[in-house]
C-alpha cells in the first residue's frame, strides 16, 4: 500500500472467508499464529507467557486456519506453512495432521550446503520440515514446510463476476494525466479512487464479492471539484507521470520533509509537486504563493531528531 504497488490487493478477514474462494490461489502462505517460543531470545516476555496449554490452543488454531484456507488453493497449488515455535505440536504434528486430512504431497526443499538449517521429519508420515535455530542462523527461531495440492476436493471458482464500478468519463482524463500507464481502470474505492491493472480486474471483482478489501491497486487519491488530491501511494508508484513537477531536496531538507515539519525552499513552480531525494520521489507537497504544504503521511513521519 505505502509503496504504490499496482498488483496488490490487501484484505482483512477471518481465514474462514477464504473457503468461499475454491481453487482461486496458486500459492498460499500460512504464517500461523503460535506460542512464540522461537522468539525467546529476542523477547523475554515471550518466555513468561509460554505455557503447555497455550501450545495446545495454538495447535488447534493452526489446524482451523489451514482447514479454512485449503479449499482456496487450486489443484497443483503450493501451500507454505510456517511458525516461530519450537513445539513439535505446532510443527511436525501439524504436518502429520495435514497429510492425514488433505490430498497433499509434502515437497522437500533444497537447503544450501552453507546454510545451517536443520531438516526434520514428522513421526507418522515422514513429512519434511525445516528448523531455523537462532544459534545457527542470523535470525530468530523459525519452522517451515511446503506442500502441493494433488487432488482438488472442490470445483474451481466459477461464480458470476460482478463488474466493478468505474469512475465517470469526466474524471478519466484528469486521472490519466497523473500516470504514465494506459492499461489501468479507475474505480471508486471508499471515498477515493484506485487504479486497478486491467489484467487484475476479474480478480478484484471476485475478491470484492467475498472479502473485506482494505487496499487495492494504486490509490490515486480523492477527487474534489474535478481536481485530484493525490494519495501518498501514487507518489511512490512507478507509474506516476514523469511530467509532474519535482521538488528535489538535499538530505537536510528531505529529513525535514519526512519529519513532516514546515518546509522552506525555493521553487518557481506552483501546485502539486513530487518531493524527491536523489531523484527518488518520497511524497507530495502543494506549493502555494506564500508557503509549501507538507503532505507526508502523519502516521509515517520520523519522530526522532536526526543530525
Amino acid at each position: 500500500m505505502r509503496w504504490g504497488a499496482a498488483n496488490t490487493i490487501v484484505t482483512r478477514n477471518d481465514p474462514a472467508a477464504f473457503s468461499m474462494l475454491p481453487g482461486f490461489f496458486d500459492v498460499v502462505v500460512v504464517d500461523a499464529p503460535c506460542s512464540g517460543s522461537g522468539l525467546f531470545r529476542r523477547e523475554p516476555v515471550a518466555v513468561k507467557e509460554w505455557t503447555p496449554a497455550n501450545v495446545q490452543v495454538c495447535c488447534e488454531r493452526q489446524q482451523k486456519i489451514v482447514r479454512n484456507i485449503w479449499p482456496a488453493l487450486k489443484e497443483g497449488g503450493i501451500l507454505i506453512y510456517s511458525t516461530c515455535s519450537y513445539s513439535k505440536e505446532e510443527d511436525e504434528d501439524i504436518l502429520d495432521w495435514m497429510m492425514n486430512n488433505f490430498s497433499a504431497e509434502n515437497i522437500p526443499l533444497k537447503v544450501p550446503g552453507s546454510a545451517d538449517i536443520i531438516e526434520t521429519a514428522s513421526n507418522k508420515s515422514g513429512a519434511l520440515g525445516y528448523r531455523f535455530f537462532p544459534d545457527k542462523i542470523l535470525g530468530e527461531g523459525f519452522f517451515l514446510s511446503c506442500f502441493k495440492k494433488i487432488n482438488a476436493d472442490h470445483h474451481q471458482t466459477n461464480k458470476k463476476i460482478k463488474k466493478p464500478e468505474i469512475t465517470g468519463s469526466k474524471n478519466q482524463a484528469i486521472l490519466q494525466s497523473w500516470i504514465n500507464e494506459k492499461n489501468l481502470t479507475f474505480c471508486p474505492f471508499f471515498d477515493k479512487i484506485t487504479a486497478i491493472p486491467n489484467h487484475l480486474l476479474n480478480d478484484f471483482s471476485i475478491l470484492s464479492g467475498v472479502l473485506n478489501i482494505r487496499y487495492a491497486g494504486i490509490l490515486m487519491g480523492e477527487m474534489i471539484r474535478e481536481k485530484l488530491i493525490p494519495h501518498h501511494s501514487l507518489a511512490l508508484s512507478t507509474f506516476v507521470s514523469q511530467s509532474i513537477n519535482r521538488l528535489n531536496l538535499e538530505r537536510e531538507k528531505a529529513i525535514i520533509y519526512l519529519q513532516r515539519k514546515e518546509l522552506k525552499t525555493e521553487t518557481n513552480a506552483k501546485g502539486w509537486q513530487l518531493a524527491a531525494y536523489n531523484d527518488h520521489p518520497i511524497g507530495w507537497v502543494n506549493v502555494l504563493p506564500n508557503r509549501i504544504n507538507n503532505y507526508y503521511p502523519k502516521e509515517m513521519k520520523i519522530l526522532k531528531e536526526i543530525e
